[in-house]
């Protein structure tokens, strides 16, 4: 006895047939699609050679990182690495970092006299002692990543800054010196609008920050 199979029946079969069809090409289209890791991870260094040799961390200015800095100052050179020990901080594709604090404004400011072939100066001391901890992020030349945000991470919360600017795909934030201590491990996140950037800064690393 042969059972003819009901056109609707063929019908509603089909239907089936085309909405799981549909339903993986989505998923596979999903997976094909799905965007790769939005966060790089790097590590911080700082450059080797500096001297006079540092270890201590950033710190407010006192009278021995002055006269500390200023014999970095001295040095000449095209390139000290005590004076701009901040070159290459955070290695990465996307951003450049820079990093100003009293020690560096005293070293710099006696480096630029001592390049001009005039005398060391001495900086202000007292103007040292009002300069807190910036950090600058500029994109590299070619990245297509703007920078939306700029966060420190310690102890696993975001440091409040004391003043921040992020414009044009550039920023940079200021911090009060506890937040550099070399106790623990800081992340640096550089936010952008393609991914972000996160800088681990391990302690040994921080003690050689000036």
């Amino acid at each position: 006895m042969v059972i003819k199979q009901s056109s609707s029946t063929s019908l509603l079969s089909y239907g089936r047939m085309v909405r799981w069809c549909l339903a993986a090409g989505l998923v596979l289209a999903g997976t094909v699609a799905s965007p790769p890791d939005a966060t790089g991870q790097v590590q911080a260094t700082v450059r080797p050679g500096a001297t006079p040799s540092w270890n201590k961390g950033i710190l407010p200015i006192s009278p021995e990182s002055y006269y500390h800095a200023i014999e970095c100052g001295t040095q000449g050179g095209d390139d000290p690495p005590c004076v701009f020990w901040d070159t290459g901080l955070c290695q990465n594709d996307d951003f450049t970092l820079a990093a100003y604090s009293a020690y560096k404004q005293v070293a710099y400011e006696v480096w630029v006299a001592v390049q001009k072939g005039q005398p060391a100066p001495q900086p202000d001391f007292q103007a040292a002692r009002r300069t807190r901890v910036t950090i600058s992020a500029t994109p590299v030349a070619g990245a297509e990543n703007p920078l939306t945000d700029l966060v420190l991470i310690r102890g696993g919360e975001p440091v409040l800054s004391v003043d921040r600017s992020v414009r044009d795909g550039s920023g940079r934030a200021t911090f009060d010196y506890p937040a550099w201590a070399p106790t623990a491990a800081v992340t640096l996140q550089l936010v952008g609008e393609a991914r972000t950037i996160s800088c681990v800064i391990e302690p040994a690393v921080l003690q050689q920050f000036r």
